[in-house]
């Protein structure tokens, strides 16, 4: 049997390090406008989308991602900006994976804004944290009762009223009223908890492995 050719786009919510010791595959930088397109060029049979570019660069389009689904590639998505293409495209083809993905098909989630960071080009660190993951970790936070449902609701209108690049856990408490103790057990609780993003990035590349 033939070895599948798989492109994989992805950067800051699962290092091309990372991602390379779960699944083989041709791993590219974020996605943008037109990349489906070059990627079309070296006939893949599986196309997944993790990360993606939102505001410094024309972001991927619907329509060259229903072209490549209808030139016969699979395509999944998750994590990032995948998560987002995939609840606008599930109807016509396009496979969508894990707790991201699932916020954006629901509703819960309707802004590309739930997902944007910014983080450095080179390295694919991240210098801000994603909404989703911030809302995730507070909604897990109340779970285990380090915070009740009031003082989640205040920190995330915080969060939402933070500009995308400069939303960091810093500048979500320092807008808050949490006191400084609830705000220390918080702290280290978060910390503790895996990246949502990253989390829906590894299921992304367990679920194409599983194809081959």
């Amino acid at each position: 049997m033939d070895e599948k050719k798989i492109i994989i786009f992805t950067g800051p919510s699962l290092s091309i390090e990372e991602a390379s010791k779960i699944l083989k595959a041709d791993y590219r930088e974020p996605i943008q406008r037109g990349d489906i397109l070059k990627a079309m060029q070296d006939s893949p049979d599986i196309i997944g989308i993790i990360d993606g570019v939102f505001h410094q660069s024309p972001a991927v389009g619907h329509k060259e991602i229903i072209e490549a689904i209808n030139k016969g590639i699979t395509i999944v998505g998750g994590g990032s900006m995948g998560a987002l293409r995939a609840s606008e495209l599930d109807s016509l083809g396009m496979k969508g994976i894990g707790y991201v993905y699932n916020e954006y098909s629901s509703g819960n989630i309707e802004s590309d804004d739930d997902v944007a960071i910014v983080f450095d080009s080179a390295t694919g660190e991240p210098f801000s944290e994603a909404l989703v993951n911030v809302d995730y970790k507070f909604k897990e936070a109340v779970k285990s009762g380090i915070i009740n449902d009031d003082e989640r609701k205040e920190l995330i209108s915080v969060a939402k009223s933070i500009y995308y690049p400069k939303r960091t856990y810093y500048n979500i408490f320092k807008n808050s009223s949490i006191d400084e103790g609830k705000k220390e057990k918080l702290i280290d609780f978060i910390v503790e908890l895996v990246d949502v993003k990253k989390q829906d990035a590894i299921a992304v590349l367990k679920y194409i492995k599983d194809l081959k």
